[in-house]
């Protein structure tokens, strides 16, 4: 059996003209545990790998605690790992421009949508693309979180209740979201958020539903006001690294991203829509008090987020592009529905299908 990059550089090297017998297997690391999407999507991704090459390239998944998210960088360009959930804003120094979409999160109102223009927007994006050959890795498609909630331990009913309120935010845009409100941004990991919460350090954070569960913040929380905020959707699900790329047939190389483009709606579909019907009904058994803003309070975060999206489209082309991307994916999204399989299809035909293997990513 050939092995793609196994435990280290040196055993990679040592691999690398092993003579195949059966199977080649690509070693996968979602920097995720098993309750995450990001591992949820990997193992969807194994199985499509295995039916897309008829069972002759297999993923072999690895855990966190092999390959962790601050890892990934170092573990695709030394062997550690073929292919890797990377995420862009972790490391934005070697993204900047293909943060700029990052920078567009209060936009995302349907996570299938953010997720598929997220995609098709790399793809194309000529600057973005040099920022993965940098980083060493090859891009193989997004998903999306849920749309933002806010979830805090006091009442929010009015804009006059954010006042002084301490949030977690997850990025720029949710800052200024706050800052705009009278709330103070903290800047804050989401593992951090419970304790934060639970010692008084936030008031509240800007997030998932989906994190009532993951990071049990339901024991904590006393309040959730469904004010659409925004999508975390800057993922690369799958970053091939550069050298297992080059390695692939062009067929295998189509055979690949096949699978990846089958498993990324996988990541949104739990994330997006199992995760918060879950934590919805966990919410519910708690007692915590779960409120829809008011006509007022929607129409004021709502106008503040539309500036703030058309302020970044006036000022980049590139956040341009990708808005017109999220248009184009609300309007696909509504006529094809939110199965992932149909959605993937559809984005085969849409994105990747006008992709030329034999050149791209190389």
């Amino acid at each position: 059996m050939k092995t793609w990059n196994v435990t280290g550089a040196a055993l990679a090297a040592a691999l690398a003209f092993a003579v195949p017998a059966q199977a080649e297997t690509v070693v996968a690391a979602p920097a995720a545990p098993p309750a995450h999407p990001a591992a949820y999507m990997y193992g969807k991704f194994a199985e499509f790998l295995a039916e897309e090459t008829g069972g002759e390239m297999t993923a072999n998944v690895i855990g966190p605690e092999v390959v962790s998210l601050p890892q990934m960088k170092d573990a695709l360009q030394t062997g550690l790992a073929g292919v890797g959930n990377s995420l862009p804003l972790y490391f934005a120094a070697d993204f900047p421009q293909t943060g700029v979409a990052g920078d567009l999160a209060l936009a995302g109102r349907n996570p299938h949508a953010m997720g598929w223009a997220m995609t098709e927007w790399v793809v194309n994006c000529a600057p973005c693309q040099e920022e993965y050959k940098a980083f060493g890795g090859v891009f193989l498609g997004s998903g999306s979180s849920d749309v933002y909630v806010l979830m805090t331990t006091k009442p929010v009913n009015t804009i006059e209740d954010l006042q002084g309120l301490r949030l977690r935010s997850g990025g720029a845009p949710y800052s200024r979201w706050a800052e705009n409100f009278g709330a103070t941004p903290v800047n804050l990991p989401v593992g951090q958020t419970f304790e934060a919460l639970s010692q008084g350090t936030i008031d509240g954070t800007m997030a998932s539903i989906a994190d009532m569960l993951s990071y049990r913040l339901v024991d904590v929380a006393t309040n959730v006001l469904r004010v659409p905020l925004g999508t975390y959707h800057v993922t690369s699900n799958f970053t091939v690294a550069a050298d297992v790329w080059a390695d692939m047939s062009v067929e295998q190389r189509t055979q690949f991203a096949k699978a990846a483009n089958r498993a990324d709606p996988q990541l949104t579909d739990r994330w997006g829509y199992q995760m918060p019907g879950e934590a919805n009904a966990a919410v519910a058994e708690a007692g915590i008090e779960d409120t829809e803003p008011s006509e007022e309070f929607l129409a004021a975060s709502n106008g503040f987020a539309e500036q703030d999206v058309q302020s970044r489209i006036d000022s980049n082309p590139l956040a341009a592009d990708f808005a017109a991307l999220i248009e184009k994916w609300d309007g696909i999204v509504a006529e094809v529905g939110e199965d992932p399989e149909a959605l993937a299809a559809r984005a085969w035909d849409e994105i990747w299908s006008k992709v030329d293997f034999e050149t791209y990513g190389m």
